[in-house]
């Protein structure tokens, strides 16, 4: 028994960070109809600007915050310099995720070869340890639990209770309905682009924080467990991504410590295929099946 509650504890964790990524790509997709295969490289690249911060001195959970708003430049960046112009010239959904693939190949070859394929790590004590029966959490775990439901609240507020998260909402279901009703779908959707950076910055920290070392495609490595976190929800639907990262999170940490660590993935997608075989939209959303993601 206490095996599984400490599996657990570890699962919670792990459902933390994969909620507030997977919150972020599947706000971004709502939004902007766009999969974004570059979202693990953003990630990736938001956590080495928090790393060179806290190394030159910054305490982790400052550099986190830049990291934070530094995701969310490169993510509108990205969109703005590189996606918009494909979609103005009408590429379809498919080949947008092979234009987000290259420019996730092109972010981590190019971040490898400038740092090098080596480990690398914060200056951040995991701090005092706290116990609750067999359930063991440290001080920097329970700090980023914390992070991932307050972040999870206020996204599902902001669009529930909003004008620009109605807005949100509102592209997300009807994108020229939104238009001609007056919602400023340009600025909405630059909105959106920058918050799901924002999210994937501090998913990238936490995510290297609760590993300890990383590397240059760590956060692309992850990106295929917040598909399925996010898919295993619903895409598009936050409060089904914070579902989904919920039975991820867990079912493969109390798997790996019954049977083995090294298939983790192996047991988020074994979830995916058996979820979707009875609910091919995911748990919570209609969205895939209204966009030909699924039936």
């Amino acid at each position: 028994m206490a095996v599984f509650i400490s599996a657990v504890g570890f699962g919670v964790v792990t459902a933390a960070i994969l909620a507030i990524s997977a919150v972020g790509f599947t706000l971004q997709f709502s939004v902007t109809n766009v999969f974004n295969l570059a979202f693990g490289s953003v990630m990736t690249l938001s956590g080495f600007v928090a790393y060179w911060l806290n190394h030159a001195g910054l305490n982790i959970w400052v550099a986190m915050a830049a990291a934070a708003v530094s995701g969310g430049l490169i993510s509108l960046a990205i969109n703005e310099a590189i996606y918009t112009p494909f979609i103005r010239h009408g590429l379809n959904l498919f080949g947008m995720v092979i234009v987000t693939i290259s420019v996730a190949v092109i972010f981590d070859h190019g971040l490898q070869a400038a740092v090098g394929p080596t480990f690398f790590s914060y200056t951040a004590p995991a701090g005092k340890a706290f116990r609750f029966a067999d359930f063991v959490l440290t001080r920097q775990e329970l700090i980023i639990v914390g992070i991932a439901v307050l972040l999870t609240i206020l996204v599902q507020v902001a669009l529930q209770y909003t004008r620009v998260g109605k807005a949100m909402r509102g592209l997300a279901i009807n994108a020229s309905l939104a238009r001609a009703c007056g919602v400023p779908t340009r600025g909405v959707i630059a909105l959106a682009w920058f918050v799901s950076g924002v999210l994937a910055g501090v998913g990238g920290v936490a995510l290297f924080l609760d590993i300890s070392t990383f590397t240059a495609t760590t956060g692309s490595e992850f990106l295929i467990v917040i598909i399925a976190a996010a898919v295993l929800g619903g895409i598009g639907s936050p409060r089904g991504a914070v579902l989904g990262a919920l039975v991820v999170g867990i079912v493969t940490e109390v798997g790996a410590a019954y049977w083995n660590a090294e298939l983790k993935d192996v047991l988020a997608f074994g979830v995916l295929i058996a979820v979707l075989l009875v609910r091919p939209q995911g748990l919570f959303s209609r969205l895939a099946t209204e966009r030909a993601i699924a039936r």
